[in-house]
């Protein structure tokens, strides 16, 4: 089993917590899910706080719920692209970046075929939440530490959603869509220079596709795009905004 040995103090609503104390929670939980940005009075839930404050709503349940809200809609998914808001869900509701490019496209699928809400849902109401921040710990940057028995790109891929902390996550492009999608690892920092066989500018890739066509029957057709290592991010782009599910994208030989 991998053990989390984490530098941060997760901050957690205790028995008979104060209203001082509960407010710092719900302080906390739009730190960590709206991605830093600056909450004004207006923007807050005011009866989603009620509900926590009374008891009503447990820290997880109050977490969906801003997740879930217009506000949090309106930064995240209006103005990402579909990597992007997958990659900002997964790092404001469960601490982590994703793993691969399965994890990315089951969460797209997820959206594509149930929606906004079971998107949200289906990180809160996870194992792999309740082992970590339970019913009542505010989810917080879990990358931020050592990860006994995992690999370091585990890290290297939170530690590129975390970069630039004392900005938030407002308006942010997708951050590992060509790593995750070539299965390549996450550099902290960029190699001077690259050269040899192995340079990624001559590297290819092909990618699987799925589309829908338009009329009164429902078809579908595969498709396969081989393109450079330059024109992977472009390509991704385009097969989104055309309605494309990608099925697979694997290095050509």
């Amino acid at each position: 089993m991998s053990l989390w040995v984490d530098k941060i103090d997760p901050i957690e609503l205790r028995y008979n917590a104060t209203e001082d104390e509960k407010q710092t929670v719900i302080r906390a939980v739009y730190k960590q899910v709206l991605g830093n940005i600056h909450v004004m009075e207006s923007q807050r839930l005011t009866s989603a706080e009620s509900f926590f404050v009374n008891g009503q709503i447990s820290v997880r349940q109050f977490v969906n719920l801003v997740a879930k809200s217009d506000l949090y809609f309106s930064l995240f998914c209006e103005s990402s692209s579909p990597y992007g808001f997958i990659e900002l869900n997964f790092k404001h509701i469960l601490g982590r970046a994703p793993e691969d490019q399965a994890e990315i496209s089951e969460h797209i699928r997820i959206y594509n075929e149930q929606g906004y809400q079971a998107e949200i849902d289906s990180y809160t109401n996870t194992q792999e939440y309740s082992q970590n921040f339970g019913e009542n710990i505010v989810p917080y940057p879990r990358g931020s530490s050592t990860v006994v028995g995992s690999k370091n790109v585990t890290f290297n891929r939170l530690f590129a959603l975390e970069r630039g902390n004392a900005t938030s996550d407002r308006k942010k492009t997708s951050r590992l869509t060509l790593d995750l999608a070539a299965n390549l690892g996450t550099k902290i920092k960029k190699p001077i220079s690259v050269s040899g066989p192995y340079n990624n500018r001559i590297k290819r890739f092909q990618i699987s596709v799925t589309k829908t066509g338009i009329g009164p029957v429902v078809k579908q057709s595969a498709t396969t795009y081989t393109v450079s290592y330059e024109q992977l991010s472009a390509k991704i782009n385009s097969i989104q905004r055309t309605g494309g599910k990608i099925l697979k994208i694997t290095e050509v030989p």
